[in-house]
């Protein structure tokens, strides 16, 4: 069975989206430590990031800059690059916007239009 990662990129899931390209995809953690917290994945389904192909741990992290600096941007805050790779058997870098009030495993509530507004905000 596809993770629910592949089923996010193949639109069986609803998700924020912030950003796709033909390798990568990013979109909000719906469980986020703060406003802004994306997940950007490999298209391809691998389950530790270090066992993706060469040219896919490329555009992963070509993503992962990509979007850090553009959410620096809109956001006013440093992002924090988080691999884990526990929750989900998908490769995947958390983007998590750094502020005074961030400490991880913290949860803060959003409502959808919470999370419509950072998306409009971030997406590329």
């Amino acid at each position: 069975m596809p993770s629910i990662f592949t089923q996010i990129i193949n639109g069986d899931i609803p998700c924020y989206k912030i950003y796709e390209d033909d390798k990568t995809f990013a979109f909000l953690d719906i469980h986020p430590e703060t406003k802004g917290h994306t997940l950007v994945i490999p298209k391809k389904e691998v389950d530790k990031i270090y066992d993706l192909p060469d040219e896919d741990y490329q555009a992963l992290m070509a993503t992962v800059k990509k979007l850090s600096k553009h959410m620096e941007k809109q956001l006013g805050a440093r992002t924090l690059w988080k691999v884990i790779g526990t929750d989900v058997p998908h490769a995947h870098v958390h983007l998590t916007p750094y502020d005074e009030t961030w400490h991880h495993g913290r949860e803060i509530p959003m409502n959808e239009d919470d999370f419509k507004k950072v998306q409009e905000k971030i997406k590329l």
